[in-house]
């Protein structure tokens, strides 16, 4: 595998007047010798010349937050990090890879969670270029490599988990936000690094049932909250009821045998739990 290395360089300004110099010096050995018709001067002042187009072809400008990868003939020399302005290998060729942070948004993917329910998902991914040399060479067009690897790591981990945890246990996509964008990122990372880029985030960006279930899923939600509220309703209502039934023991207001708590018991429960107002019913008898 490549692996990023420092390119042979020197200082461009210093590359730039010795070329610079080569084209006077050429030039004016190329005066001197078409004056004095000297063969060998005139065959010299064209060499210079040479010389100096051959020093241009090595000079390169690295922006900020780049790269440029040096290659020369097919054969990987190295890497330029720093920015400015160099000379390198003449004839070399230079391809600039930007080392800045960049985001990926995913599309709005359509997968089936762990119980089979169809979900519509999507991402945002944070990531940078750490080896230019291994986005460069190991993989074709890392960035299509990023966002291919993306979208499949997106799919496997939410295919892993349910949309909604319906008993609480375990971990679900809606509930567990953080541990699944943690997860995404280190299955990310594992993916990545052979075109050595490095995820910095990733987050869920859209997370909804699909439509064609959208309204029974948001049914059985509604269900289930009525349902926890029923629990809680009927937990407080008895605690309620019993409080009430030794308070009135307590102060010896009134002796109740087994089958008036009963008929009180029913009445407080009805009247607790109920979503309507109770109607009160005055009894002027007995229960017997």
């Amino acid at each position: 595998m490549f692996q990023e290395k420092k390119s042979p360089n020197v200082n461009g300004f210093w590359g730039l007047l010795l070329a610079l110099v080569a084209i006077g010096a050429g030039v004016y050995v190329l005066i001197a010798g078409g004056s004095a018709s000297n063969g060998l001067l005139i065959a010299l002042g064209v060499v210079l010349e040479v010389v100096a187009v051959i020093l241009l072809t090595g000079l390169t400008i690295v922006q900020p937050n780049q790269a440029n990868v040096i290659t020369f003939f097919g054969q990987y020399l190295g890497v330029i990090r720093q920015s400015g302005f160099y000379m390198t290998v003449p004839f070399s060729s230079h391809k600039k890879v930007s080392l800045r942070v960049r985001n990926f948004n995913s599309a709005k993917l359509k997968v089936n969670d762990v119980e089979g329910n169809p979900i519509e998902i999507a991402a945002v991914v944070v990531f940078s270029v750490v080896d230019s040399a291994k986005a460069l060479f190991e993989v074709d067009e890392y960035e299509t490599f990023v966002e291919i690897q993306s979208e499949t790591a997106l799919r496997h981990v939410a295919s892993k988990y349910p949309y909604d945890g319906a008993d609480g246990a375990g971990f679900s996509l809606r509930s567990n936000a953080e541990e699944i964008a943690m997860e995404l990122s280190t299955e990310l990372q594992n993916r990545l690094a052979i075109a050595g880029v490095n995820v910095i985030e990733s987050r869920l960006t859209h997370l909804a049932y699909s439509t064609e279930i959208a309204s029974a899923m948001l049914q059985r939600q509604q269900a289930s909250a009525i349902i926890a509220a029923r629990e809680k309703i009927v937990e407080g209502a008895v605690t309620m009821v019993q409080m009430a039934i030794q308070r009135l023991e307590a102060d010896g207001a009134v002796e109740l045998d087994e089958e008036r708590k009963a008929a009180m018991i029913n009445n407080l429960l009805v009247a607790i739990v109920s979503d309507r107002s109770a109607q009160p019913v005055i009894n002027t008898s007995t229960l017997y």
